[in-house]
């Protein structure tokens, strides 16, 4: 308990810290309502894949899940390649945006549970097998899609929820926090979160003890899978269109939000909320970079030696 406080007030401490220099840098247009709005709408994609790498790193076994943008990016092309095959979107907007963000969602689920399979039934190193997932699920990308970006259009629906607002804040945003708090809420109320702790501590004792192993792998990478299918949504529903290398930095910045918040790479340890800070302050670092006029490529040299 007293490491979670201080890694919650540390997290707090440096989101303040960022604020204030951002103000003093740009003479307090960084905290305008607009710039809020542009950072808040820009954490859901990396949070959400943070959390997924959180999970698969609690599971403990050098648990890491690689593969989080390259199935993203799959989730969303393979979806818009089916569902605009049969349904229009400028023509049945609303039915197009339902199928496409069922279509997503199955294609991240499936990913995730093929991961949770090879890792707990064939005893493949997760990192391993996650980097091969990875590279499989971003050629199949490639090969549906042709190489091409596949447009997705903005019907109402599907773009509402990438650029639409609920009293001030994004409803990308929204999302990002009623589902990291469903996340939290499934780590510390039901049998799974405590089974996936204990495994990420002891996975020897786990064993003797009866836990389900193979299934508390399986069910882990499940849900990591459905976080990236859900990063696909908001990706196709922030642009026009979905292609296959997008966010190609996001993986180290996922990574990098999950150690900043003091998840245990050895497993075992990892608090969702703590999470959520980690990403608004990289959010905020990444803007600071931005306002300081620095490039994207300094911005990148950043992640990786604060990594």
């Amino acid at each position: 308990m007293q490491k979670t406080g201080r890694q919650l007030a540390m997290l707090a401490v440096i989101n303040g810290l960022l604020l204030v220099a951002g103000a003093l840098i740009s003479g307090g247009s960084f905290l305008s309502l607009f710039n809020l709005q542009s950072m808040a709408s820009q954490v859901p994609e990396i949070g959400l894949l943070a959390i997924g790498v959180m999970l698969a790193m609690c599971a403990g076994n050098g648990g890491i899940d690689l593969s989080g943008i390259a199935l993203a990016n799959l989730s969303g092309v393979l979806s818009a390649v089916i569902v605009s095959s049969f349904i229009s979107a400028a023509e049945s907007g609303t039915a197009f945006s339902l199928a496409f963000i069922l279509g997503a969602l199955l294609v991240g689920l499936a990913g995730g549970i093929i991961n949770g399979v090879l890792i707990s039934r064939l005893n493949i190193t997760p990192i391993l097998c996650t980097l091969g997932t990875q590279m499989a699920f971003m050629g199949l990308a490639v090969v549906v899609s042709g190489g091409k970006a596949v447009t997705v259009g903005s019907p109402a629906l599907l773009s509402g929820i990438g650029n639409d607002m609920i009293a001030g804040v994004p409803i990308s945003f929204l999302v990002f926090v009623l589902v990291a708090a469903a996340v939290a809420a499934l780590l510390k109320f039901t049998p799974y979160g405590l089974w996936l702790m204990l495994m990420g501590t002891n996975p020897k004792a786990a064993v003797y003890a009866g836990f389900p192993r193979n299934g508390v792998i399986v069910a882990t990478y499940a849900i990591s899978g459905l976080l990236s299918g859900l990063v696909g949504i908001i990706i196709a529903a922030r642009n026009v269109n979905v292609k296959f290398d997008y966010g190609s930095s996001y993986l180290l910045i996922a990574i990098l939000i999950a150690v900043m918040a003091g998840v245990k790479p050895e497993g075992g340890y990892g608090r969702v909320v703590c999470v959520v800070l980690s990403a608004i302050a990289l959010q905020l670092m990444s803007s600071l970079l931005n306002f300081s006029g620095l490039s994207n490529f300094v911005r990148d040299f950043a992640w990786g030696l604060l990594l």
